[in-house]
């Protein structure tokens, strides 16, 4: 399915119902609102396993502008995804969303949190940072694959993107250490890409983002999940969002023994704790 938000068609889809048959009422239930990561991907990595939401949320899976089934657009900036957010959820008159991002999504959704704080009804971010710390991210692929795969992720984020870098076998694997592979290679093969976006990424936004200035602004319950061994969006990262944001409405939750995406190494924990976060 596509709706009109803002300039752009965007593709959806949505499994869950968000009017529950309570015996002579009906019972309205949270909507989760899901952004993907990359740059470049597109929602399909969500599913299946966030069909475990289904019995107590809406769940809407979202190809962001530019990525997967949804418009192509020129333009392509943090600002612009941040508010097609909200232009997307009026346009579905989804109301006070509980928005979840993993990895760019979480960073997506911060932008969308700090420049509308009266929107979201939650926010939950999964493996992002508030900037890219490429020092942070060094020491944790140096830490879980030594020296080479420290040179080589610095090479590949401080340099033009290169889609036959050394990257995608040396550092790629060592995002995570307990998925389960085959359905991550399924999901990878099954993505829709726009590779332009990863070089856009590399080349321009992961130098430009910083929300620490803004994450004070932050004015709903706020849930952080992050893998102590998450080379992408280190541990710190996580830490320094949780600083920034009023104590009141935030919560972090540290995945010990996971990495970039905690919903899919530890699915029972991860999905237990955004249970009651979301049901709360």
């Amino acid at each position: 399915m596509k709706v009109r938000a803002g300039d752009v068609d965007l593709y959806f889809d949505v499994e869950g119902v968000s009017l529950e048959a309570d015996g002579a009422s009906l019972k309205q239930r949270p909507t989760i609102v899901l952004l993907h990561g990359g740059p470049g991907a597109d929602h399909n990595y969500f599913k299946p396993i966030f069909s475990r939401m289904t019995d107590v949320a809406q769940v809407v899976y979202l190809d962001q502008r530019g990525h997967g089934r949804s418009d192509r657009s020129d333009r392509m900036t943090l600002d612009t995804w941040a508010d097609d957010v909200r232009h997307f959820c009026e346009a579905l008159h989804i109301e006070k969303p509980v928005v979840l991002g993993n990895s760019f999504g979480a960073e997506v959704a911060m932008a969308y949190a700090t420049r509308h704080p009266d929107h979201p009804g939650k926010l939950v971010l999964d493996g992002g940072g508030a900037r890219v710390d490429f020092d942070a991210m060094g020491a944790v692929f140096e830490r879980l694959g030594g020296p080479r795969a420290r040179e080589v992720a610095e090479k590949f984020w401080s340099s033009p993107f290169d889609p036959n870098s050394d990257y995608f076998s040396v550092c790629l694997p060592l995002y995570s250490q307990r998925q389960d592979e085959k359905a991550f290679v399924d999901a990878m093969t099954r993505t829709t890409w726009n590779t332009d976006l990863i070089g856009l990424y590399l080349d321009e936004l992961a130098h430009q983002i910083d929300f620490r200035p803004d994450l004070h602004t932050i004015a709903c319950p706020t849930l952080i999940l992050a893998g102590a061994d998450d080379p992408v969006a280190p541990l710190e990262s996580a830490r320094e969002i949780a600083d920034r944001i009023d104590p009141a409405l935030v919560h972090l939750e540290v995945f010990e023994g996971c990495g970039h995406g905690v919903f899919r190494e530890d699915p029972d924990r991860a999905f237990a704790v955004l249970r009651e976060f979301v049901c709360d």
